[in-house]
């Protein structure tokens, strides 16, 4: 796996992670039972904790990526090879 695929695998699994984690802990509003200021969706997040699950989506990536290169690394799993340009 060279350095650019290496790259593409881990902004994959970073951005797919960041989306299983968004969710997690977030109270709105309405479920607070705090009114919205500005006139803003009552559904919208009080505190989403933006920098946390950042952090929290790239360690979890990073483990999920070293996970994938020891298992292609050694050969657990192979990935097919495609002919280069001839």
């Amino acid at each position: 796996m060279g350095i650019p695929t290496a790259i593409a695998i881990y902004l994959t699994i970073w951005w797919t992670a960041l989306f299983a984690i968004l969710p997690l802990g977030v109270r709105s509003h309405a479920e607070m039972g705090i009114p919205v200021p500005g006139g803003g969706d009552p559904s919208s997040p009080v505190n989403p904790n933006l920098k946390r699950k950042f952090i929290t989506t790239t360690w979890v990536s990073a483990i999920l990526f070293a996970i994938l290169w020891l298992v292609l690394h050694f050969h657990l799993i192979t990935l097919p090879r495609f002919p280069g340009p001839h």
